[in-house]
């Protein structure tokens, strides 16, 4: 199996915002708001509108350029900044994405070419290659910043290895001998109150990261908000899982090959402590300009694998397009561990919030963004969607 890439979102001359904008500045001009973090908010997956084993085209919302965030290419490969990524939240409001898939806190350059992963800090390379408070910072220099919104600490965690072990140890263990990953040494090592207290110390210094970034581009702290989003739950809790814990079927259909303990595990322990870094990060830092985006919830009723939603074809539809599409189908990409192998899915887009997901996440930030006086609140889902073609989303 590949390894999975997370992140459970260039220059800036390579940067294209959404609505067109003037140079500006701080202060000055066309509301601005900012993305920085992993691929849980930089767009992985958004090529697709729920899942299917029939035929891609079937949830192929965005088509092949679906990533390109410059003409006709990404200006950061693998970074997957989606054109249904949440930060465009449109209303008159420019856009910027700067999050990256795979981010961390701190950058990773192991082949600055091929596998550059920018951080939340002011890595410069000298050759274009920078670090995600270094391109806010020169956003904000020209731009009319009200908000930046934040989401990092999964890939610290190391999101991608607990994926791969999971899905591993469910794929080559038996039903009467199941080897759960949660109780592996390499995987709860992770969770230990040792490693949370520094990946949470790691969160606290990158959001410092970006109140620098931003006093550098001239703004006093009160001049902008900072969102802390949380992540959302992409599995069920084991009970809530449609397909049957023998045989093959939850993976080789499903794409959710995990035991149901682990799946537990995954709420209850691994989740909950990524958000914990995130909101206690906040306070840690200091800042004092935070809003809380609560999404741990945002896509419940729509995970994958979930019980009462489904691929296309368990629904009676036949294309993402289908009026109803939004509302009984997944918001979560599948797993594939074959299929990617000749395209067009790739491995690392799996357990992102695919092109609904991201949707609903967007509708969720529009509203925490308040028409640009940002409030903190908890995002959870309704049915239908929007005139924007967003699934309605209740916020508070």
């Amino acid at each position: 199996m590949r390894k999975l890439v997370c992140g459970l979102v260039v220059l800036c001359a390579a940067i294209v915002p959404v609505a067109p904008a003037t140079a500006d500045g701080p202060g000055v001009g066309t509301p601005t708001i900012v993305t920085v973090g992993d691929s849980a908010i930089s767009g992985e997956a958004g090529r697709w509108a729920g899942n299917t084993n029939t035929s891609a085209s079937n949830v192929d919302a965005l088509g092949s350029t679906a990533y390109h965030d410059v003409s006709g290419a990404e200006s950061t490969r693998g970074c997957h900044r989606s054109k249904a990524a949440e930060a465009h939240i449109g209303d008159g409001v420019v856009s910027f994405n700067l999050a990256c898939s795979g981010a961390r806190t701190y950058t990773q350059a192991y082949n600055r070419d091929k596998d550059f992963k920018p951080g939340l800090d002011f890595y410069d390379d000298g050759a274009g290659h920078v670090g995600q408070a270094k391109m806010l910072q020169q956003v904000a220099a020209t731009r009319n910043v009200k908000a930046v919104t934040v989401l990092i600490g999964a890939n610290n965690y190391g999101f991608a290895d607990i994926v791969q072990t999971c899905i591993t140890n469910w794929l080559t263990s038996p039903t009467w001998w199941k080897n759960y990953c949660h109780d592996d040494a390499s995987i709860s090592s992770r969770f230990s109150s040792t490693n949370r207290a520094t990946i949470t110390a790691q969160v606290a210094g990158a959001y410092q990261n970006l109140r620098t970034a931003m006093r550098n581009a001239g703004y006093a702290d009160s001049a902008w908000t900072l969102i802390v989003q949380t992540y959302s739950s992409p599995v069920p809790r084991g009970s809530g899982v449609r397909y049957s814990e023998s045989g093959y079927t939850r993976q080789s259909v499903g794409g959710c090959g995990f035991w149901n303990r682990d799946l537990d595990w995954a709420n209850d322990t691994a989740v909950v402590a990524m958000n914990t870094s995130a909101r206690t990060g906040a306070t840690q830092s200091g800042l004092t300009n935070v809003r809380i985006l609560e999404a741990q919830n945002a896509l419940v009723g729509h995970r994958n694998c979930e019980v009462g939603t489904g691929l296309l074809e368990e629904r009676g539809i036949s294309s993402w397009r289908a009026t109803n599409a939004s509302d009984l189908t997944e918001w979560v990409s599948q797993v594939r561990t074959v299929t990617t192998i000749t395209g067009p899915y790739q491995l690392q887009e799996g357990l992102h919030p695919s092109y609904w997901g991201q949707l609903a996440l967007r509708n969720c930030l529009r509203q925490a963004y308040n028409g640009g006086a940002p409030r903190s609140g908890a995002c959870t889902p309704l049915t239908g969607r929007n005139a924007k073609g967003e699934p309605n989303m209740r916020f508070g």
